[in-house]
């Protein structure tokens, strides 16, 4: 079977969990054709996604003419399919002004990507926003049914904006990557569409999951892994390291990442006087990921808001332990016997924490680790995934 996957931008640095999911389905035996909204990083510092942008389709990418072409094309070869798509989009105008002439573009978007569609027999998106808006759209140009995978926390802080009912009412299946995550899906859809909802958690690179080396050293470096962005917490942690710095000085941060806010954290360092302790790498490969996840104590993400992330699971494959905030699918996974888990927002719990990663002896840090390592292999294989994928989306076909 043939599948199209639609992202709002791919590859991308923080996505490679998509790309993950698209090679176990391949290596299952679907043919996956990959579509992104927008264009993809110009800078991708992993030469897997380098390869995957070689493969890549960008709608935008088009130009406006045909775009508009395709509209057209659609308007006045497929009538009757192109007004019902144009009655979703007038709904959401009237349901949602302030946002819903966006659907008026995503009309446009769904035309191209609907003559692009020969022989596919289903449609993917990854994220509640616009690419499943878009999916939807496309579905009623073609036929061709569709499902989508929502991470939160985007989805969750706008349900009736983003009308998750309606995408959810009309897809044939919606992917959530834990439980917490199905909740809020059922909490925002009728009851009579819940059996849609599936549990499909997000699959770690084979980067992290391979065999590792025992630990060599007792160092004090924590990470943190994470993009840069509000919804991570990092200036809470530059709180908490600056209390920390005024009463021992045997530890170093490396915040692994970037995003809008590396500038503000930036000037959060100097004017703490923090340069010589936290340092910021900016993006970087999986490889380099692992390795400083290897010569970490701990990584640590003190969220306010999240999905299940990806770097959790990945630092757990790997024997590190982390310490995270109490916060939507992260007790999934983690608890004391893998790592650390506190109240969100709160410094002195973080402090109080940190301090903890740092006096913690060794025989304990490597026992959580070991214990994190099991979880993962044993619930987020990307094979084992994919090939589940590739049996649900049969069934959509």
């Amino acid at each position: 079977m043939k599948i199209a996957y639609l992202v709002n931008r791919y590859p991308a640095v923080s996505h490679s969990f998509i790309r993950r999911e698209i090679l176990a389905l391949e290596a299952s035996g679907v043919d996956v054709a990959r579509f992104s909204i927008r264009p993809y990083d110009a800078n991708l510092p992993d030469p897997a996604d380098r390869s995957e942008a070689e493969r890549t389709r960008v709608v935008l990418g088009q130009g406006a003419r045909p775009l508009l072409l395709a509209t057209l094309k659609l308007l006045f070869g497929h009538p009757a399919s192109f007004f019902k798509a144009l009655g979703i989009v007038l709904k959401a105008l009237l349901d949602e002004p302030r946002r819903g002439w966006r659907q008026i573009f995503y009309l446009v978007e769904a035309c191209w990507l609907a003559r692009q569609f020969g022989g596919v027999d289903h449609l993917h998106a990854h994220f509640g926003t616009n690419p499943a808006a878009v999916a939807r759209l496309v579905s009623c140009l073609t036929g061709i049914p569709y499902s989508f995978t929502v991470h939160g926390p985007d989805e969750f802080d706008a349900p009736g904006a983003l009308d998750l009912r309606g995408k959810i009412a009309d897809a044939r299946y919606v992917m959530a990557i834990s439980s917490y995550g199905r909740s809020q899906l059922m909490r925002w859809s009728d009851p009579a569409h819940w059996h849609k909802i599936r549990i499909v958690p997000c699959g770690v690179d084979r980067v992290f999951t391979q065999a590792i080396a025992p630990r060599a050293d007792d160092g004090k470096t924590l990470c943190c892994v994470a993009r840069l962005s509000a919804q991570k917490g990092i200036p809470l942690l530059i709180d908490a390291v600056s209390e920390l710095a005024g009463r021992r000085a045997d530890f170093r941060l490396v915040l692994v990442g970037d995003g809008e806010m590396r500038g503000e954290l930036e000037a959060m360092i100097a004017a703490r006087g923090l340069s010589g302790i936290v340092s910021i790498t900016g993006f970087v490969g999986a490889a380099e990921v692992r390795d400083i996840l290897l010569s970490s104590r701990a990584m640590v993400l003190p969220s306010f808001a999240e999905g299940l992330p990806v770097v959790i699971m990945e630092a757990l494959a790997l024997e590190t332990p982390v310490l995270v905030t109490a916060i939507a699918g992260v007790p999934e996974l983690v608890d004391r016997d893998c790592g650390w888990v506190i109240p969100a927002g709160s410094v002195s719990a973080l402090v109080e924490a940190i301090d903890a990663v740092l006096d913690c002896d060794a025989g304990t840090l490597a026992a959580k680790g070991r214990v994190g390592r099991e979880r993962v292999l044993a619930r987020h294989d990307s094979a084992r995934i994919g090939a589940s994928l590739g049996t649900l989306f049969q069934g959509a076909a």
